[in-house]
């Protein structure tokens, strides 16, 4: 999986676009500043739009491509994020320490999906929140048609609402829907789509 993200990121322009997802960056106005984690990050589009935002950012990712190129995006956009190359089971952080974390089509193994989601959880302090946007179960039928695939071609590394209910149940469910929608960020996420979006306050 790494050499694929690498080849991936390798190309010189930003293959998910240099703007933030439209969920991530909606989500962030309704919350105050503090300290963020963006695991999965990929070449730095959330990370950097937190960071200009007045927000701590701390992101990683297995690509060290990706991380060359969400260098490169901060520096152009005069704001410093923490970025480090790493697999989800090499990274560590202390328990509690992060107000936010945003999971953006941070798509796992199924059998890793709920000890990952579990690991995050530690992560966050009592009160902190949760932002994710991915690919639902239903998205391979409703991109068919798309002239590029999107999203991992494994259809367990989908999210449903059931998963996120199991693995965030000590969470106050602020928003959690699966809907439609018609992506357009970079190369890679271009035409019809299905998601899961989830909002979770943490509670306990």
């Amino acid at each position: 999986m790494k050499e694929m993200w690498d080849k991936r990121y390798s190309s010189e322009s930003y293959v998910y676009g240099t703007a933030p997802n439209c969920f991530f960056a909606e989500e962030l106005e309704n919350l105050k500043e503090g300290k963020l984690l963006l695991p999965a990050e990929g070449e730095g589009r959330n990370a950097v739009y937190a960071a200009k935002k007045g927000w701590d950012v701390v992101a990683f990712d297995q690509s060290k491509v990706a991380k060359g190129k969400a260098d490169k995006l901060a520096e152009r956009q005069a704001v410093q994020i923490d970025y480090r190359v790493a697999e989800f089971n090499e990274i560590f952080f202390e328990p509690a320490s992060f107000d936010a974390i945003a999971l953006v089509y941070a798509h796992f193994p199924s059998h890793k999906m709920s000890s990952y989601h579990r690991q995050l959880d530690k992560y966050l302090k009592i009160g902190g929140i949760i932002i994710l946007e991915g690919f639902s179960k239903s998205h391979p039928e409703v991109s068919k048609n798309n002239e590029r695939p999107m999203g991992p071609p494994d259809r367990s590394m989908l999210y449903s609402i059931g998963d996120i209910e199991r693995d965030f149940d000590n969470y106050e469910m602020i928003t959690l829907r699966e809907e439609q929608l018609c992506l357009n960020e970079g190369a890679f996420h271009v035409g019809q789509g299905a998601v899961i979006r989830f909002v979770g306050k943490k509670l306990s």
